[in-house]
Formats: structure tokens, sequence, C-alpha cells
């Protein structure tokens, strides 16, 4: 194997792939990146932790000899961010360590068998489907936030991809806050698709995702989620369980409902949330007619109190939240203001668009 390469050609895609590659791993091989080089000049990287596999393209310079090897991805990246821009590199095998060169430096990097790189099976793909790639980003962006990380339950530690004709949702909670997304697609699945996609599959998706309405394709089998969007192929294995039925955790017949500057009330939140106890983070609502009061103390006896300006008028309600969960919801609605609705003490809030919108968020209460 030989061949040169820019070094821009190659630093985006070994970027990505080396994301997707665990520091800690079980096998060896695993560190690894799996450099493919063909006689058209294609160089394939692939990078996996046998639940997600990410496969990116790109364009030779000149291939003198092709073949395939394996070598540590971070040192690999770590040698190219170091060289300057514009370098030129040349790779070749010798007597079974990858070489690389440029200009006056030589690396020699140690090597491990193709042979023993795992691939994720290909399942058969039952259902094919294309979406902008901006749709499925901005699906993602609104609900990523609220999966779980470590949950014994571990069909929370991923995000719910609803799929059915024109529309498609995206769902995450960790049991103590939802996050409802919805956009119309011009798609049509039948039967609907209901695939739980674990959490670091959604993670490493959504940095490949731009904002485009460039096509992403994805192909949903019995146990993988592929998506090939530009010169990436990406595959993630799924979740095996049953996802809750969010639909009956989404409040309904609030009748305390309070419109606000969604920066602002952020704000307060945050200032309000440095004197909140630190293990909890609870801050207590206080809605009056036009005003909202958030009020947080902690065991040192200190206390913050903070109003912020609301359009509401109706009877007044006291209600507590860990202040984390309200500020992820604030960092997240698409708009200027934000709508939330409340019913009683002990029921969860509603927070959206003013007016409703594609997304949703369920927070629950907090006894203080």
């Amino acid at each position: 194997m030989k061949f040169s390469i820019s070094r821009e050609a190659l630093l985006r895609p070994l970027a990505l792939v080396a994301g997707v590659v665990e520091r800690r791993q079980t096998l060896p091989v695993l560190s690894n990146v799996l450099i493919q080089v063909d006689e058209a000049q294609q160089v394939a990287l692939t990078g996996t932790d046998l639940e997600v596999e990410l496969i990116g393209r790109t364009a030779a310079s000149q291939v003198e000899a092709p073949g395939a090897v394996t070598v540590p991805a971070r040192k690999l990246m770590d040698i190219c961010k170091s060289l300057p821009d514009q370098a030129e590199l040349h790779f070749a095998l010798e007597e079974g360590r990858a070489v690389l060169r440029s200009g006056r430096s030589r690396f020699t990097l140690s090597t491990l068998p193709v042979a023993e790189f795992p691939s994720i099976e290909e399942g058969q793909g039952s259902t094919e489907l294309s979406l902008p790639r901006g749709t499925l980003k901005q699906l993602i962006d609104a609900t990523a936030f609220a999966m779980a990380q470590q949950d014994v339950r571990y069909y929370l530690n991923g995000m719910l991809l609803e799929l059915k004709d024109n529309l498609v949702r995206t769902v995450a909670t960790d049991g103590h806050r939802l996050a409802v997304c919805s956009r119309p697609a011009d798609i049509q699945v039948a039967p609907a698709q209901k695939l739980i996609v674990p959490r670091k599959g959604v993670l490493e998706l959504a940095r490949l995702l731009d904002g485009s309405d460039e096509p992403v394709t994805l192909t949903l089998g019995a146990s993988h989620v592929r998506a090939h969007t530009g010169d990436f192929t990406f595959t993630s294995k799924l979740v095996d369980g049953k996802f809750p039925d969010y639909e009956r955790v989404v409040p309904r017949g609030g009748d305390k409902v309070f419109l606000a500057d969604r920066a602002e009330l952020r704000q307060v939140l945050s200032r309000t949330s440095i004197l909140s106890n630190e293990k909890y983070r609870g801050v207590r609502l206080l809605l009056e007619e036009g005003n909202l009061r958030v009020m947080a103390n902690n065991p040192e006896q200190e206390e913050a109190e903070e109003n912020v300006a609301v359009e509401y008028s109706g009877n007044t309600l006291e209600i507590g939240f860990n202040v984390g969960y309200l500020i992820d919801v604030l960092n997240t609605v698409d708009d200027e203001r934000v709508q939330m609705t409340l019913s009683d003490p002990n029921s969860s809030a509603l927070l959206e668009q003013p007016g409703g919108g594609d997304a949703m968020y369920v927070v629950m209460p907090m006894r203080l």
C-alpha cells in the first residue's frame, strides 16, 4: 500500500471518524482506524466501537499501490493536526508498519491486522427513506439534551426516532423531563417505524449533519439504522427495548398559562441557581399576576430572589423545579419568547413556543 494525500483532505474525515473510536478499548484494534485505498484514488476511513460505525471517504492525490491498513486513530489525527497547512502526506506500508512522510518529517506507526477489524454486520435493510439533513439535525438538536446518561432503564439512554407518513418525530426522556419534536417530511413509511438510537449514535450523527437541504438517506433494519450523507456512511446498532408511552406524560388541561421573554427568564434562572442547593438544584417559582418570582436557598441559609415580568392573569401558584432542567429547555427553544403551562404544584410543566410549535418540553416538579 502506497499513496499520497493532502493534509486537509485527510483531516476532516479523520477527525469525525476518530470521534467514534473509544479511548478505553477491550479490543486493541478498536482504537485503530481502518484505512482502505483503491485504484480509483478513493480513500475510506472507518472507525467503530462495535455499537457505532462511521466510514468517511476522501480522495488521494496519487495512489501507487492500493491496499488496507489499521493504525492508531488518535495518534494519526494528532500528527495530521500538528503538520503545517497544505502539507502533502505520503503513506507507505513497510515491514508491517505504516510510515508517514511529509516534508522533512517521518513518523512510523504500529499496525494491527486488517482481518481483526470488526465491521457491523449488514442486516437486511427493510426500509429506505430520504430526509433533508437540516430537518434531522433540528430534530436531534431540539431533543438530545433530555436523553438519560447511564440509567438502568437502558432504553432511556437514547432517542426514540418515530417515522410515519409525512412525519418525523424525535423523543427523549430521562424520567424527570421529556422533549418531543415533530417535523413534516416528504416520506412514506408503512407501517410506522419506532427506533431507539443509542446516545452515542445520536451525538455522532448530529456531528455529521449540517443545516442544509441536502439529503441524508436512512436505511432502517431490524437491529441497525444506517445514514448515508455526502461522503459519510454512519451505522448504529439500535437499543432493543420498549420506549415509554410519552403521550401519557404530556400534561393536558393546565389552566395557568404565562408568556415570558426566553433570554431574560434564562438569565434570571441562571443567577438564582447560584444560591440553590448544589445537590438538588431546586428553585421555587411563584406565579402571580404579571410577575414571576424566582427564589432559591441552600443549607448555608443563603437566599436569592428575582422577579421577571410575564404575561399572566389568574390565580397565584407556587411550584418547585430543578433549575438545570428549566435552563436546558430555555437554551433549546427556538423563539424569543416561551410559553409555560402549569396546573398545580404536583403536576408537570409544559414549555413550548407561544401557541405551540414543532417542539414541546415537559418538566416534572420538585417538592421543596
